[in-house]
């Protein structure tokens, strides 16, 4: 079946609707579940609105929140519920706090479930709506009492909305049962929600299509987030969905010296990693290739984890690259990010829209070591790092990712191993010479095209990036303790004053 605005009722919710693609197929009543501030209602209230734009009746009816309630939780997110949009508060039909009213001979359940289905479906018949919100099944299945009688109870409700045509949309908390899956097998689909809590950092929220009738849909787990504005799902990445044509021709740096040790640059759709200690410049190479670009009138994306933006723009304006400038310009786009506040959806989804919607052509990851602390697992960053290294590329985009490793000489190590996903892969070290510690660079990868196999010491001055000539007469280099026995007159001359990198 294809989906389509007549087949489909969409939600209203940004990337839940393509994970389900299209939406709630019409005429069909879905359960949304999940545990208690998960965002059950936010969906259900922009599921209803996104209704009412489209001129439909909609009706909302509540056993658990009062309307003052629902409509205050709605105002919060600067929703409005229009005329078309009703809100049926169900109150109970038997005052516990009320004796007179209190009886013996019969259970309260049996009279109260009844009740309650009928001032459901007395409103349903009054409202004639489109779309139902019915919240919660708790309520439900505290009065059926056995799951036998809930069961036949959400039949029952199912074939007469069946006969009205709408589409509903059924709340669980999971407060009453939550083993119990009558629900499951009774309704058309099935949207799972979570809410995880790190040791550290704001809770993260993802979601799941346990099932679907009938209809394919993104399988797997999404990130989500609940904002000012409402729910705002970040579908996962499948790189095979994306492919794009480009010409793979070559991006130089501007630095003659990189561009030679990288075989006259690197191709266009390819990743890049810098990998080397703290200190050694990693984040200034990639700025190099940015500042290129840039130069080229390609737009380009930076995410920044570790480091301040007011820091790094004026280092950087210190060796001759203006980042303030080119963001003005509007090619730049750069962004300071909180791993403790950010999913790897939401992270992932931010790379893409700068992708699809600015043409960016580089983007900048720095570091993996900040990406991480977003993970909390490592096995899922390898396999986010996958998929969206594959997406930039057949977008025809130049990433380029640094590695910060552990240790500054000697038995160095990564955080995580991504070297075997980038296409070409820059080492940067320290190494003693003439009695002071210097700056090397060399590339131990490269997939596509030759490049060189030496070693070239570098310098960042306040004249930028400057390689030398190739150094042979190096030992300790796979050691991580590079020593130079050679002559110094092949090293680079002190031109300027060092800057930080």
């Amino acid at each position: 079946m294809i989906a389509g605005p007549n087949t489909h009722a969409r939600t209203g919710v940004l990337g839940l609707d393509d994970i389900l693609q299209g939406g709630f197929s019409r005429g069909h009543v879905f359960l949304l579940e999940g545990n208690p501030g998960t965002g059950k209602t936010t969906i259900a209230l922009q599921f209803l609105i996104e209704g009412a734009k489209l001129g439909e009746r909609c009706l909302y009816v509540t056993l658990s929140e009062t309307a003052s309630e629902l409509r205050n939780g709605a105002s919060s997110h600067g929703f409005e519920l229009s005329d078309s949009i009703e809100v049926f508060e169900l109150v109970p039909p038997e005052s516990l706090l009320d004796p007179n009213q209190q009886q013996s001979l019969l259970y309260s359940s049996d009279l109260e479930l009844g009740e309650t289905t009928r001032l459901i479906l007395d409103a349903v018949d009054r409202v004639k709506p489109t779309r139902i919100v019915l919240d919660s099944l708790s309520e439900i299945r505290l009065l059926a009492q056995s799951s036998l009688r809930y069961r036949r109870q959400i039949l029952a409700l199912k074939h007469y909305f069946a006969g009205q045509g709408s589409t509903v949309l059924m709340l669980d908390d999971l407060t009453a049962d939550v083993r119990d899956k009558t629900v499951h097998s009774v309704v058309h689909g099935v949207v799972h929600l979570e809410e995880l809590a790190p040791n550290y950092g704001s809770e993260r929220r993802r979601l799941r299509v346990i099932k679907y009738r009938g209809q394919a849909f993104r399988g797997g787990y999404h990130d989500f987030s609940i904002k000012t504005g409402g729910v705002h799902v970040f579908p996962r990445l499948v790189a095979n969905e994306h492919r794009t044509s480009f010409q793979r021709d070559r991006v130089t740096s501007g630095v003659e010296g990189l561009d030679k040790l990288l075989g006259g640059g690197i191709e266009r759709g390819s990743s890049t990693l810098l990998i080397g200690p703290a200190g050694t410049g990693k984040s200034t190479f990639a700025l190099q290739f940015a500042a290129a670009a840039v130069n080229r009138g390609e737009a380009v994306a930076i995410f920044i984890f570790d480091e301040e933006l007011g820091l790094l723009f004026d280092r950087m304006k210190g060796i001759g690259i203006d980042l303030e400038a080119m963001r003005d310009s509007g090619h730049l786009h750069i962004e300071q990010l909180d791993a403790a506040e950010l999913s790897p959806g939401e992270f992932a989804q931010r790379v893409r829209n700068r992708v699809s919607q600015a043409r960016a052509k580089t983007v900048i990851i720095d570091s993996i070591n900040g990406y991480q602390a977003s993970m909390p697992e490592e096995n899922a960053l390898i396999l986010h790092m996958h998929e969206l290294l594959q997406y930039l590329n057949r977008q025809g985009v130049n990433t380029f990712l640094t590695v910060a490793q552990h240790g500054l000489v000697g038995d160095m190590k990564s955080p995580v191993d991504v070297t075997y996903l980038a296409d070409t892969v820059v080492l940067l070290r320290y190494f003693e010479a003439t009695g002071n510690v210097r700056r090397a660079v060399s590339v131990i990868k490269k997939r596509t095209g030759q490049h060189e196999d030496t070693i070239r010491e570098y310098k960042i001055t306040n004249n930028g990036l400057g390689l030398g000539e190739p150094l042979s007469e190096f030992q300790g280099v796979l050691r991580g303790v590079p020593t130079f026995i050679g002559s110094a007159r092949s090293l680079v001359p002190k031109n300027g004053s060092d800057a930080d990198s």
